[in-house]
């Protein structure tokens, strides 16, 4: 009979455990020097090693031959345990035995001495699931075992447990596992299985798992069936998750606003028979690392990515505002809470809550208003058009206006595009022209560092403004960080990153670079002049 690969590779000693050197490292201490504990609490997610520690630690207490704090293996009781035979180990699931008719039993069953056994060992997992009175039955043989008996217990969800019980026990918790180890355990496997498994597919497989061995293993097993090697197409075949590249993609079209990309992409996922709702949360993956890199100064140590893959994150974060993406992060979150209610139909939630992404002003949530407002702010800051009630005044209320007062003056016919004398680039220093602060410049910065970061260490100290003819004025503390900011490709990054962040093009004509005094600026004199833009342009 077939056997699942997640049983066939559990370990079978503490040295194969991966992930866990803080536990097991403690545990092969006790079993060096035969000082067991009565009563072991195992706490941590999913698939760490919980119950595979529990067996181990079972199978060391018995064994008559310890090596190195791990189980021989060889000698009468190890066998013994390994075929299934030992009668003096219990196993219980406290999901299905949680009365207190179960506590009973084993509060009864402890007074007599092993059979076969040193001592009698009692697993009980998802001991959280004892119900009240079966904790207060566990509670006085817990504390006060007798000394041929040792419990093991493991739970997922600490928080469930009375303090009386955690404090009775020796308490270990247990980590999520690093991509790292689960990439390498699966390498092993995969080589001892025959599979051909490529690195890219094995690091997908083990950041789908999200730290539980258990489950990578049982991937690495589905993906096996193809009967072919392990790619990330495979992988992407077999579990039914979107492409890393696909998902920055969708990204993309969200940034652009473009409705036929996003419909495709989801029309795509409903023709494929794929999960929407694995899509969505492979989004909100992405949404996840593009904040990460938006809102800290060490993103990769925070991200869980290659230095291809953080780049590429790193040009996509650079296309929002912080508070675009919290607002876009509250979709996601929402969206994928109407995915899993019954009857549900994902695509028609998909499909909304991305038009809303693109379109702030469909949504009135004050994380909406915050998105708007930001943009806003990034027109003001580059001499853009900012909306005034007195300009949206129909022309009728100001003909009206005009007749009610025959002595008022009618307005100057405007200028014609043709008549209009180009505005010319005022010297430096003469006071007569408006800069505005460029509230983008970081982001310009950060774009131009994937590229350039020779140049972007000089353009980090400069500051960046816009003139009232759409000129951008960058001023440098010297001469000498202009040239190292603009020389071999500087400039050429630098218009592209511009172009990319302003959204228009920005040819050399545009950049102005200067030298001279560095002006200190606060928010305070930033946001009294964005208030004021329509009053100041217009002296």
């Amino acid at each position: 009979m077939h056997q699942a690969f997640y049983r066939k590779w559990r370990p079978q000693i503490f040295d194969d455990v991966y992930g866990q050197e803080h536990i097991t490292s403690v545990l092969r201490y006790e079993a060096e020097h035969g000082a067991f504990s009565h009563a072991y609490l195992f706490c941590g997610s999913r698939g760490t090693g919980k119950t595979t520690c529990a067996k181990i630690l079972a199978k060391v207490v018995n064994c008559e031959h310890p090596r190195g704090g791990n189980p021989c293996g060889e000698c009468e009781s190890c066998r013994l345990i390994e075929s299934g035979a030992a009668t003096d180990i219990l196993e219980m699931d406290a999901a299905s035995n949680n009365g207190v008719e179960n506590i009973r039993d084993i509060r009864d069953e402890v007074a007599y001495a092993p059979s076969a056994l040193k001592y009698r060992v009692y697993i009980i997992d998802e001991v959280h699931m004892l119900s009240a009175s079966a904790f207060n039955a566990l509670l006085k043989t817990l504390e006060e075992p007798p000394e041929h008996v040792v419990f093991i217990l493991a739970t997922t969800e600490l928080q469930k447990l009375p303090a009386t019980i955690i404090s009775r026990c020796q308490r270990f918790d247990f980590r999520r596992i690093s991509t790292e180890n689960l990439m390498k355990r699966l390498t092993y496997i995969a080589k001892e299985e025959g599979l051909k498994l490529d690195p890219e597919a094995a690091r997908m497989l083990a950041k789908l798992a999200q730290g539980g061995m258990r489950d990578a293993i049982s991937l690495l097993e589905l993906c096996a069936g193809s009967n072919r090697e392990i790619t990330p197409e495979v992988v992407n075949e077999s579990v039914g998750v979107t492409g890393r590249d696909s998902m920055l993609q969708t990204v993309k079209a969200i940034a652009d606003a473009d409705y036929d990309a996003l419909f495709a992409q989801i029309d795509e996922i409903v023709k494929s028979s794929k999960d929407i709702a694995v899509f969505w949360q492979d989004l909100i993956s992405v949404y996840r690392d593009m904040l990460v890199v938006k809102t800290t100064a060490g993103a990769v140590n925070y991200l869980d990515l290659t230095d291809h893959e953080t780049r590429q994150i790193t040009e996509a974060a650079a296309r929002f505002r912080k508070e675009t993406l919290l607002y876009h992060c509250k979709l996601l979150e929402e969206a994928l809470f109407s995915m899993q209610k019954a009857n549900a139909v994902k695509r028609i939630v998909a499909e909304l809550s991305l038009v809303r992404m693109c379109d702030e002003t469909l949504d009135s949530s004050n994380e909406a208003l915050l998105s708007r407002v930001a943009k806003l702010e990034d027109r003001v800051a580059m001499g853009g058009a900012v909306p005034n009630v007195a300009r949206s005044q129909p022309q009728t209320l100001s003909k009206q206006k005009v007749e009610k007062d025959p002595e008022t003056p009618m307005p100057a016919k405007p200028e014609s595009e043709s008549t209009k004398e180009p505005q010319k680039p005022i010297e430096p220093g003469t006071g007569k022209r408006v800069l505005r602060p460029m509230r983008q410049w970081m982001e310009v910065v950060e774009r131009v560092t994937v590229k350039n970061p020779m140049a972007a260490a000089f353009l980090k100290n400069t500051q960046a403004f816009t003139a009232e003819s759409g000129e951008i004025i960058l001023r440098f503390g010297n001469d000498f960080a202009k040239n190292m900011a603009m020389r071999d490709h500087g400039q050429e990054d630098l218009l592209g990153a511009l172009s990319t962040i302003l959204k228009r093009d920005v040819s050399a004509e545009d950049l102005k670079a200067e030298t001279g005094e560095m002006k200190e600026t606060n928010a305070l004199d930033e946001i009294i002049e964005a208030a004021n833009f329509d009053e100041i342009t217009s002296v």
